[in-house]
């Protein structure tokens, strides 16, 4: 028996207290955990054994997978307990069948400020800016194409929900969890800040003055992205660079995270 498998915490009734973290997983997603959060499947797993800014609190597995898992698991700290239970007790566990067999507990750890972060990037950068995007899909959708294309971080706006959440860290292949982000303050000038860094700010709009096509790449760029519906507030498209996507006749707009992906392709890509 490996170090790793030797290692694993049977588990057989679903009320033990050392997996209380895990218990009625989506109940406790809606009202929100203080300091935690839950990583769920194995893409996502190694993703945030091998992030620089979280670690594993704990995990939680099929005893089925133990093995497959093995050379992962090995990776964990020696301190993070790795519980296994049988595929009913796992499913009695979380509150629903847990087809990937697979949940962690991650700590949170301090965010820094949206300068901070903004500040450290290099001279030549890409971020993206997001307001009043509140479904954890897209959430999850623009970080998994900022991870894919190379943006160096992503700036969350204080209504946006959290890239934390469970089903958003999953949509985003974890990528919520080995991409940089950062909040911008209640109130806090989002043009001003970009400006002042150095970062052309760029938004997108059925309206926008110009085809994504004819844009060049800044040095710094940050692309700002608002919810479906209402878009960016009006202040902000007024004051930064603004660009539209054509599209065919009848069709004006397209999903925010598929709006994200075009874009971010295109300036990973474009010269400048």
């Amino acid at each position: 028996m490996t170090p790793a498998l030797a290692g694993v915490i049977p588990i057989e009734d679903p009320g033990d207290p050392r997996i209380a973290a895990y218990r009625q997983v989506r109940e406790r997603d809606l009202v929100g955990r203080k300091g935690v959060f839950i990583a769920e499947g194995q893409v996502v797993l190694r993703r945030l054994i091998a992030s620089p800014r979280f670690a594993a609190a704990s995990v939680l597995i099929d005893r089925k997978r133990v093995a497959g898992l093995a050379p992962m698991l090995a990776d964990l700290p020696a301190d993070v307990p790795v519980y296994a239970a049988g595929q009913a007790v796992l499913d009695a566990i979380v509150g629903f069948p847990i087809h990937r067999g697979i949940l962690a507990l991650g700590r949170r750890t301090a965010a820094p400020t949206a300068e901070a972060l903004l500040a450290g990037l290099p001279p030549r950068a890409l971020v993206v800016a997001l307001f009043g995007i509140a479904n954890h899909d897209n959430i999850g959708g623009v970080f998994r194409n900022a991870a894919a294309f190379g943006a160096d971080a992503v700036i969350l706006d204080p209504t946006c929900c959290d890239p934390l959440y469970r089903k958003a860290i999953r949509v985003s292949v974890g990528a919520a969890l080995v991409t940089p982000f950062a909040r911008l303050a209640p109130g806090e000038d989002a043009i001003a800040l970009f400006e002042g860094l150095g970062f052309t700010p760029v938004a997108l709009s059925p309206a926008g003055e110009a085809p994504l096509a004819a844009l060049r790449r800044p040095g710094r760029v940050a692309v700002l992205l608002g919810a479906e519906g209402p878009g960016l507030p009006p202040d902000l498209l007024a004051r930064a660079q603004s660009v539209r996507i054509p599209m065919a006749p009848g069709f004006d707009s397209l999903n925010v995270a598929t709006t994200s992906g075009v874009v971010l392709h295109h300036l990973a890509f474009a010269a400048g």
